[in-house]
Formats: C-alpha cells, structure tokens, sequence
C-alpha cells in the first residue's frame, strides 16, 4: 500500500502539482474568499471579544452531538434568525459547508431518485452523491438545454444540484430559468450559494425571490461572513428529516457556541455595513475596465483569466508573487487540460492602485 501512495505522490511531483500546507504568505490577498474583509474586521472583532468577556462559556466545547448534549440556546436562537432573515421557515446549521452538502444529498434522494448535478459544482456535492444509493447524473455547465434533455429521460424523482456563483468559472447560473425546469418536471431544485451570500445580499435566491422555488438552499459564512460554518434553509419536514437520516448532522459533535454567536453576529454587522458591498462591486468593475479576457460574470468577486497550459501558469503566478501579489493558480487536472487558470479574488479592501497594478502584470505575461 506505501508503495502505491508514494507512487501517486511521486507522479504528482514530477508533474509540479503536489500539495503541500504551508503558513498564510504576507502580500496584497487576490486569493482569499474573505471579500468584504470581515475576517480581519477590528470593529467586527472588538464585538466578538465583548460577547466573549461576557459569556466565556461560548468558548467551551460542545461536549456531544447535538442529539445529545451539544443543543444550545445559542445555535436554537441563531438559526431561528437566520431563517427568518431568509424568508424560509427553517434553517439547520452545520460546522462547514461541506458537511451541510453531505447531509442534504446523502439523506434526501433515496434508491429511486435522480440527482443531476451541474458538472462545475462543489467537490462535497459530488462526494455527497457517492453516499447516496439515488443514481447521479451531470449536465453541461449552465446549460438548460441539456438538462432538460436529462429530465425529460428520468422516471422517478430528480434533484436538480447547483451554484448559484461558481467559484472557478465566476459565472452565475441561471436560476429563473433553471427553477421554472424544475417547476416542469416536479423536481427539487438545491442551490449552494456559498459565493454569492454577503457578495449579492443574502444571495441570489433570495434576490430573485425564488424562495418558494428552492426546496434548500446552503449557506456558508467562511467566506463574505469571514466567520466558520453553514446553514441549509428549507421548510420544517426537510429540516427534521435532516435531523432524523443525516448521518454528518447526527454523528458529528456540535460546534461550540461561539462559532454560533459569531455567524449571528456577523449578519448584524453585515446589515450595518452596507458600503462593505457597494465597495467590492465598485472594485469588480474597476478590473473589468481592465480589459482582461474572462469567461466570468460581470458582477462576480472571482474573476478567472484562462491560462491553457501548466508551465505558463507557474511562471505567471510566480511572478505576481515576486511583486507582492497573492493569487491562486488552478493546474490540471484539477481542471481539464486546456482549462488551466489564474483565479483573481477581489475584495472591499483592495485599493485602486492594486488592481490596476495587477492587471498590468497579468497583461504582459499572457
């Protein structure tokens, strides 16, 4: 077995891509999910530090899962918050967004259901789909056509899976169109808006008032939150069939009370903080002006610049490096050759100069 490990690594070596942690690099972020900057937020700290002087119990472990001893007051309180916020009559949090996406799609289809997935959508979904005994199907991204072509073919019940803002293409779905397919064809139509919450309000199902259209929805405060964790809204059944078949929800040890306190919170603040918003579209727009070839929407924080070969990429990401640039290179195969990528994150906090400074680099090496 330790020889075909070190196999599969060496291969990867040699091909330049292996991973590998390594400590957060000082530099200007164009790489971090963090886009209103409220990870690094002094005014959100200082109230997080007061709430904890207050009630240092939110710091304790939970002690169990939440069907035993791990039920607070304070994930009870957040979630009725959050899904009240959201106009839907119920949320369920989970320790990250990965684990709400386990649940929802290992616990909802059974044997005679479909899921068909956008095939750009979350690796956790895909993963989910494994645990699951419901047959998986992908449709070309963004493209209804296709998936209708799917539906059209299925006999028992579908689950339509996608993102509301993918987060390597940067491009959104088309959700109108996509909820009035599933309207069609009497499907369950799931939506992770992990890139689009704090980036579009509280996201675009909300924005497009497609509430009653979603069946669920994930939300993830790892990233415009700056916070840790993730809720799926859905209706009072949905959330109690979670809480009963969910194997992620039911065997894992609830979060500690802060993280709880810290999502609420967050939401305060971000309704308090309207120019946070107003800020990073101003930003998205100013590189757009730029010029640079994207196949990523127009109002999107992550914009992609399509670099079809590895080698060139490494030199390109290496060099933003070298003038204080952080941004993320995506090699294949962890995309299909040809589709190779440098992955611009843009924030709240970058500054004019940056992103004028950035473009101009990037324009000189493609």
């Amino acid at each position: 077995m330790l020889n075909r490990l070190q196999e599969n690594l060496n291969k990867r070596k040699e091909a330049g891509i292996v991973r590998s942690l390594k400590p957060r690099r000082e530099g200007i972020d164009f790489y971090s999910n963090d886009y209103l900057g409220l990870a690094g937020n002094k005014e959100l700290q200082s109230i997080l530090v007061k709430q904890v002087i207050e009630k240092p119990e939110l710091l304790s472990g939970s002690t169990g899962s939440r069907l035993i001893s791990g039920n607070s007051c304070a994930v009870s309180q957040t979630e009725e918050f959050i899904a009240k916020e959201h106009q839907y009559s119920a949320a369920l949090l989970f320790p990250s967004g990965y684990n709400a996406n386990l649940a929802l799609f290992s616990a909802l289809p059974d044997r005679h259901d479909t899921i068909i997935v956008d095939e750009q959508i979350h690796r956790s979904v895909h993963d989910a789909c494994r645990m699951s005994n419901a047959r998986k199907l992908k449709f070309r991204h963004n493209d209804l056509n296709h998936l209708e072509h799917l539906l059209k073919r299925q006999n028992g019940h579908c689950f339509i899976a996608a993102e509301s803002l993918y987060s390597m293409e940067g491009d959104l779905a088309p959700l109108k169109e996509m909820s009035e397919l599933a309207d069609k064809y009497n499907a369950s139509l799931i939506i992770d808006e992990a890139h689009a919450f704090g980036v579009f309000g509280y996201g675009l199902v909300q924005q497009y008032e497609l509430y009653e259209k979603v069946s669920a929805a994930v939300i993830t405060y790892g990233k415009a939150l700056g916070a840790h964790g993730a809720a799926v809204l859905c209706n009072d059944m949905v959330k109690s069939y979670l809480i009963n078949f969910a194997s992620p929800f039911i065997y894992s040890t609830a979060s500690q009370g802060f993280q709880w306190t810290a999502i609420k919170t967050g939401y305060e603040f971000l309704k308090q903080s309207p120019e946070l918003s107003e800020k990073l579209h101003q930003n998205i727009q100013l590189f757009r002006k730029q010029a640079l070839q994207t196949p990523s929407s127009d109002g999107s924080p992550v914009q992609a610049i399509l670099i079809p070969d590895n080698e060139r990429l490494k030199i390109m990401q290496s060099t933003l490096s070298e003038n204080g640039f952080l941004t993320y290179a995506v090699y294949s195969p962890a995309v299909k050759e040809g589709a190779e990528r440098l992955r611009i994150c843009l924030h709240s906090f970058n500054t004019e100069e940056e992103i004028v400074t950035l473009s101009e680099i990037i324009k000189k090496l493609i």
